[in-house]
């Protein structure tokens, strides 16, 4: 069938989104880029998977390096509009082809983000409720348990109590990684939810910083809609050296659990050694945010073709 996978009411809502979302920008100074959809190098993230142009490169799972190598060159505030792609994504929520709004602050932390992540939330829908939780608060109401404090023994107890698993998780990151999803985000309630300071473990391409507990957190928020995952933002981690590390740790768990092991990015780590400025940024899956504004329950409802 050659029709679009959306109605055309729909796609109409789309491009009055899209105008929406580009105006929000403009009137903040904030410069439209557009960066390559392939690259040489791909991110080293054990949850992403790219798509692989044969002989060439990889389709980008996000326009962050290229972006963020433009920081480095001496850009103001930026922000990016376009298609994004990630393997093996399918499903109501899910195309390995969506529509990414990534944008970077120079100066912002993440806190400052989110309050502009609100703002524009409220231009939006200006009748959603917006909230703001810790990630401590809103998984301790959960499941009683500190993710800080918490130990792999505890977390594997509290997984087999509520989730059937084949074989168990061995490492702390990917167990609050399944109890986050499967039972603390289903319980994130109606509206819009901000949820900051993330376990160290999950710390990402964010810095870290100490909480008001004294606990080391990473400095990065997740944003969900009526307890769908919409964006993922950080205070930019600045360090060369860090970030490094923090690749090679990524490739070791990849290459444990059997996955492709991209090589680092040697260019977007060379900008970082030439400086990469104060800043925070943020991704955020317009096809959901779209979805969450129509009240519907599949992506190709707001897609102009998800079937390929």
């Amino acid at each position: 069938m050659f029709q679009p996978s959306a109605s055309l009411a729909n796609l109409q809502k789309r491009a009055q989104l899209l105008q929406q979302l580009r105006a929000f920008f403009y009137a903040r100074d904030v410069m439209e880029v557009d960066v390559p959809a392939i690259g040489a190098a791909t991110v080293t993230d054990i949850h992403l998977e790219p798509l692989v142009v044969p002989g060439t490169g990889y389709l980008q799972t996000s326009p962050e390096y290229f972006m963020k190598r433009l920081l480095a060159a001496g850009s103001p505030s930026i922000f990016y509009l376009g298609k994004a792609y990630r393997s093996d994504e399918s499903g109501r929520r899910h195309r390995p082809e969506f529509t990414m709004l990534e944008w970077y602050r120079l100066g912002f932390d993440d806190h400052a983000l989110m309050q502009e992540m609100a703002e524009l939330f409220r231009e939006l829908a200006p009748h959603v409720a917006i909230r703001f939780s810790s990630y401590t608060d809103a998984f301790q109401a959960v499941l009683g348990l500190c993710p800080h404090r918490a130990s792999l023994a505890d977390l594997q107890a509290c997984i087999a109590s509520k989730i059937e698993l084949n074989s168990p998780l061995t490492d702390k990151s990917s167990c609050l990684d399944l109890l986050f999803s499967h039972c603390v985000e289903p319980e994130l309630g109606n509206g819009i939810t901000f949820v900051y300071d993330f376990p160290r473990e999950q710390c990402a391409l964010a810095r870290m910083a100490l909480n008001d507990a004294g606990q080391q957190v990473a400095r990065r928020f997740e944003v969900y809609w009526d307890g769908m995952e919409l964006a993922n933002g950080y205070w930019e981690l600045c360090g060369a050296e860090e970030q490094r590390k923090r690749f090679e740790s990524d490739r070791r768990t990849r290459t444990a659990l059997g996955l492709t092991v991209p090589e680092v990015d040697e260019r977007f780590l060379a900008a970082l050694e030439t400086g990469l400025p104060e800043c925070a940024g943020v991704a955020l899956g317009v096809d959901r945010l779209l979805m969450c504004l129509l009240k519907v329950k599949d992506i190709r409802e707001v897609m102009p073709f998800a079937d390929l």
